[in-house]
């Protein structure tokens, strides 16, 4: 029986590596260096979320047991950092107890210092209140831009993070480095942030931060007045959704990718045997088509664990939904949405 590696090595063999090849491939190798051409720069995903929590301990267990985040470690002021198993950077939750629930801040990765700097004087020239916050004040992180949208949430840009020393393979990657744990999520995926002018924070992150509209809801026969936005900077089909709310500066959810719809499964199984709150799900979304399931950390903050949605391009056109279907919208199955959904935020 014929090896396939012998056969895969035999092919390669056979490539014209004469020296006319090789020059053509390195001269190829160097314009590319030279001219450091992205597919993808300015912001390239969210990075982390800093969450107030009521109880630590009850919180770590929640993040690390239930969720299956790594800890990655404590700091000296008590703030807690955790990574997902397959993510690279150093973290991307941050745990700060308080009195109070809620998100402090939501932190963007842009690609390199040329950027921020650019970010931040066109932020300032749109008016909006920017500060800088210097390097190390999250461990393992460099200088942040940070301004408050005008929904009110404080929103950080950065282009520093060591990498974990726990992250994913990259010699010979096995698909992790231990198994994963509880509802194994994969990332830190999205936000979904309340707030009352939710056309003005979209105008901010697509004029100046480069995001594009993937999808919304708007008014009955009005697609102008909008009620719900969803916005990404990638190929996902958001990156950060938004709604109108009477309150500014909310936090509706946090959530966390998942492989599939049977680890969706899974982790409803875990919210069973472990009498975690449930909001709703399983389920699916109309918009994005995600699966999900909405659950409560002990402080009362939301999460969600996601699988699936569907790629964005930036030239596909939005999709949108007209409010007398926002059930469907919502929850795919149900085509409705219980009470609180809409009105529980942190």
């Amino acid at each position: 029986m014929r090896s396939p590696v012998n056969y895969f090595l035999r092919q390669i063999w056979k490539l014209d590596l004469s020296e006319n090849y090789s020059r053509k491939f390195k001269a190829t190798e160097v314009n590319t260096k030279k001219e450091k051409i992205m597919a993808l720069s300015g912001v390239l995903r969210p990075g982390f979320v800093q969450l107030r929590v009521m109880d630590m301990d009850a919180a770590v267990k929640h993040y690390r047991d239930m969720l299956g985040l790594n800890l990655v470690t404590t700091a000296p002021d008590g703030r807690v950092y955790f990574k997902a198993h397959d993510e690279f950077d150093h973290h991307s939750i941050v745990l700060r107890e308080a009195d109070s629930p809620g998100m402090d801040c939501m932190g963007f990765k842009v690609s390199d210092e040329k950027c921020l700097d650019k970010f931040k004087s066109d932020l300032e020239q749109q008016g909006l209140p920017v500060s800088e916050i210097e390097a190390g004040e999250q461990l393992n992180t460099g200088r942040r831009v940070r301004f408050i949208a005008p929904t009110g949430h404080s929103i950080d840009l950065y282009c520093d993070m060591e990498l974990s020393e726990a992250g994913p393979m990259v010699d010979q990657p096995d698909i992790y480095v231990d198994p994963p744990r509880g509802m194994a999520a994969i990332r830190m995926d999205h936000c979904l942030l309340y707030g009352g002018d939710i056309d003005a924070t979209e105008r901010v992150f697509i004029d100046i931060l480069g995001f594009k509209r993937s999808e919304f809801i708007h008014a009955p026969g009005n697609p102008e007045e909008t009620i719900a936005i969803f916005i990404t900077c990638s190929n996902k089909a958001h990156d950060l959704a938004l709604v109108r709310h009477d309150e500014d500066n909310k936090l509706h959810h946090v959530s966390f990718l998942v492989e599939d719809w049977a680890a969706i499964g899974h982790a409803a199984d875990l919210m069973a045997r472990f009498n975690i709150p449930v909001d709703i799900g399983p389920t699916r979304h109309g918009i994005t088509r995600g699966k999900t399931i909405y659950f409560w950390d002990p402080s009362g903050n939301r999460n969600e664990v996601f699988a699936g949605g569907y790629d964005f391009y930036p030239d596909n056109p939005v999709r949108h939904w007209s409010a007398e279907n926002v059930g469907k919208a919502i929850f795919y199955y149900e085509k409705e949405i219980n009470d609180t959904f809409l009105s529980v935020v942190t």
